[in-house]
């Protein structure tokens, strides 16, 4: 004959493992990987020479990014940029930034962005990302502010999404090397540059 201290025991046991399996921990989701439209995206910088801002770009980098703003937890940037793409309009001017004066791109070809995390700031669709920013041989902790300017259903793309984000920084290129010798001093080229970055990002939906 069961007793019904056994049968309540049991009941309560089957409680516990049901009530246990409820409250598990869920492990978050990926966030949403994203992939560069670099025909609609630019990396750019300005720098002045002599009181004149010059501006440049980028044109080869490549990305890893996975971003979604409700899980920044999971949440991830990293950026590889070509020296060699460096493009002032200015062919010679180019050359010499790749040279031994500046970025030494034959030693250094590569600048690159890791995120060890991404947060929140205080305004609306304000985020940060915050990480080290190496060039040359010099690595610095920076946090990077971004601005996420929507995300949507492309319109021209079945079972995609896309996301724009603009970011922007300085730095000081002395901090990293950048200007050796005679060129150090910012009389002719100044210390500060300015970083500007719009990405046009799109995602598999399906």
């Amino acid at each position: 004959m069961i007793s019904l201290k056994s049968v309540t025991s049991s009941f309560l046991a089957l409680l516990f493992i049901l009530f246990s399996g409820a409250f598990t921990p869920i492990r978050n989701m990926a966030a949403t990987a994203w992939e560069i439209d670099k025909a609609h995206s630019k990396i750019s910088f300005e720098v002045t020479h002599f009181f004149t801002p010059v501006s440049g770009q980028f044109t080869d980098y490549n990305s890893d990014i996975n971003f979604d703003p409700d899980n920044l937890g999971e949440s991830s940037v990293d950026v590889e940029i070509q020296v060699s793409s460096i493009d002032t309009d200015n062919q010679k001017r180019d050359g010499h930034l790749q040279s031994g004066d500046f970025f030494n791109a034959a030693e250094y070809p590569t600048i690159t962005f890791s995120s060890n995390e991404i947060v929140k700031k205080s305004g609306q669709n304000e985020f940060a990302a915050i990480g080290t920013l190496t060039i040359k041989d010099v690595s610095r902790e920076i946090e990077l502010p971004f601005t996420l300017l929507g995300i949507r259903d492309h319109p021209m793309q079945e079972n995609t999404q896309l996301a724009d984000i603009k970011f922007t920084h300085s730095i000081n290129r002395n901090d990293y090397d950048v200007g050796t010798g005679d060129w150090v001093a910012t009389a002719v080229v100044g210390g500060e540059v300015d970083i500007t970055g719009t990405l046009e990002l799109n995602s598999s939906s399906s």
